[in-house]
């Protein structure tokens, strides 16, 4: 686990991060767990569309460019959305619902995982 921090600001947005950088990682992201924190989530490499189908809470959503930079974020996307997609993302951040409540994440924040 990682913990993701927007460098732009110096601001900790959660504290337990997974990389997905495996098919099957990727695939499942947080679809298998029944809860999901605000301060957990996964950062899925080489990606830039989700969706929530089989999702059982909702979640916050980053889309990121190849230098972690904030291209597009979505807070509080519903179980059941169809898509979401992001052209301009190499990478999608998904949180749990109410992460990005409190925080200041502009679109051209860094972004990285320690």
């Amino acid at each position: 686990m990682a913990v993701l921090k927007n460098v732009s600001t110096g601001a900790i947005v959660a504290t337990r991060v997974e990389r997905a950088t495996r098919f099957v990682e990727r695939m499942v992201g947080l679809m298998a767990r029944p809860r999901i924190r605000p301060d957990e989530g996964i950062w899925i490499e080489d990606c830039g569309g989700i969706h929530t189908i089989g999702m059982r809470s909702s979640i916050d959503v980053i889309f990121i460019d190849g230098e972690a930079r904030v291209v597009r974020v979505h807070m509080n996307v519903a179980p059941f959305t169809l898509a979401l997609v992001c052209r301009k993302a190499h990478a999608v951040i998904e949180l749990g619902a109410g992460a990005l409540e409190h925080q200041d994440i502009l679109v051209g924040d860094h972004l990285e995982l320690r």
